[in-house]
């Protein structure tokens, strides 16, 4: 007899017909399962994973990553050639960056956006051409914006009248003449949470479009600024391509009114195309947005009988999302009865210091079992941290197997944008590692932390105890 459905599941959740499922889309293209049931990442198993690695562990199949980003770059250069002009791409680094990243991405031709003195640092250390790189942010440091202009950043982005000064005299200390975009809020709300989007009024990010004349007139008048082109970002993890035309159709308006006092070479229309975290998601195709986005920039530059600029983007979480896989082991496990009905909360060694999003955001995931395959019928279950938070919640909702158990090893996909970026030391816990896999090896891109690490940035640990006395 097939098991119902539990009514404590949220309505977009499917009772699933094997729970061992790994659901197209949410994996690297790598993951697949071998012969005893454990799940198979770039040809390296969870279960040798986790024994030389430990958990929580933070895996990432490469050439997933490498090939979405090589994909991703080729389709938009496509289409946009296709229209008559050409698309740059710049992988956005806040969604994951170490330095062997930073090489796969320029190895795939597309250029980095950083948006701190710290991911501009790794960019570097990482082999970028400061060149090809994109910087910005809302407060920039005086010592930012200094660096930046000495290595020879590509773009700064400005993104309020109080840095166009600031830009412009760190320009001219370091002798150069600097290019710049205007970041500005065409009044697009994305259809997403409220604190991903970014692009209304009432926030911290960009300038309205009606300051805009005044402000780009400002950076025109600096001898040690270029204009290149207006930037906006209208939210992230983003289902469609209706936000992203209007929006576009919005800054070219402007961008013909500015074309007036000058050239204007690009249009930077962001990044935040979104990926599938759950089996119920359908992000909107690579192709689909590319197309959709260069017949509108197409069409309205012809209505407005305009050049078309290069228009420039910035993806990170569709390039990275889903080659990353995060693996946990299972300590307790705990039927809890709501309102006579049962929801079996399975509690790992990781939570909120390894993936935060879900308390940040209410993002969903999917969960599954690492080390085995099992025939034993689903059960709908919570999967929580360790963490003293009672919103410690790793995924809210999914059917495992009903006899998982403690030491079993579980995996999450879709973790490679922004759970390591956003990791944290909350109760003490130290980082976890990540690793890539490829062709059946594993190695290291950032090591994890120990208690030792963290004890060693308190002063305190390096006094001697004196027992407690005074």
């Amino acid at each position: 007899m097939k098991p119902a459905a539990n009514p404590l599941a949220p309505d977009w959740l499917r009772l699933p017909a094997d729970a061992n499922e790994l659901a197209p889309g949410l994996w690297p293209s790598s993951a697949t399962r071998n012969s005893t049931g454990e799940l198979v990442l770039g040809n390296v198993s969870a279960t040798a994973l986790a024994a030389e690695f430990g958990t929580p562990l933070y895996v990432i199949d490469e050439a997933d990553a490498r090939a979405s980003a090589a994909e991703l770059l080729a389709v938009f250069q496509a289409e946009f050639a296709r229209i008559g002009t050409s698309a740059k791409v710049y992988y956005a680094g806040k969604a994951f960056l170490s330095t062997e990243v930073v090489r796969w991405m320029i190895a795939a031709g597309l250029n980095i956006d950083v948006c701190s003195g710290g991911e501009l640092a790794v960019a570097l250390a990482g082999g970028a051409d400061p060149a090809r790189l994109g910087f910005h942010g809302n407060n920039k440091s005086l010592t930012e914006l200094d660096q930046a202009t000495r290595v020879g950043v590509g773009t700064i982005v400005i993104d309020s009248e109080v840095e166009i000064g600031r830009v412009a005299e760190a320009a001219a200390r370091n002798g150069r003449v600097q290019n710049v975009r205007l970041r500005v809020n065409s009044g697009v709300h994305a259809h997403t949470h409220d604190f991903l989007a970014t692009s209304h009024e009432d926030q911290k990010f960009g300038i309205v479009l009606t300051d805009a004349p005044r402000l780009v007139a400002r950076i025109r008048a600096e001898p040690t600024l270029n204009f290149v082109g207006l930037h906006c970002h209208i939210g992230s993890q983003i289902f469609g391509a209706d936000g992203f035309a209007e929006s576009a159709a919005r800054l070219l308006d402007l961008h013909a009114a500015l074309l007036v006092d000058g050239p204007i070479p690009e249009l930077n229309l962001g990044g935040g195309f979104g990926i599938a975290y759950t089996s119920a998601d359908e992000p909107t195709p690579i192709r689909e947005l590319a197309v959709a986005l260069a017949d509108i920039v197409a069409t309205e530059c012809a209505r407005l009988n305009i050049p078309l600029p290069i228009v420039a983007f910035e993806p990170g979480r569709v390039i990275i999302g889903r080659a990353g896989v995060s693996l946990y082991r299972v300590g307790t496990t705990k039927a809890v009865d709501v309102s006579g009905t049962s929801r079996l909360y399975v509690s790992v060694d990781g939570g909120m210091s390894d993936n935060v999003r879900p308390a940040l955001y209410g993002a969903d995931y999917a969960v599954r079992l690492a080390d085995r395959a099992s025939s034993a019928p689903p059960v709908l279950v919570r999967i929580a941290g360790k963490h003293c938070e009672s919103g410690d919640i790793v995924v809210d909702a999914d059917y495992l197997p009903d006899d998982v158990a403690p030491g079993d090893l579980l995996a999450v996909p879709a973790t490679g944008a922004y759970c390591w970026a956003l990791s944290n030391n909350y109760n003490f816990q130290g980082r976890a590692p990540v690793v890539a896999v490829l062709d059946g090896t594993a190695r290291v891109l950032v090591r994890g932390e120990t208690i030792a690490d963290l004890l060693a940035r308190d002063t305190g640990a390096q006094q001697p105890s004196n027992g407690g006395e005074s």
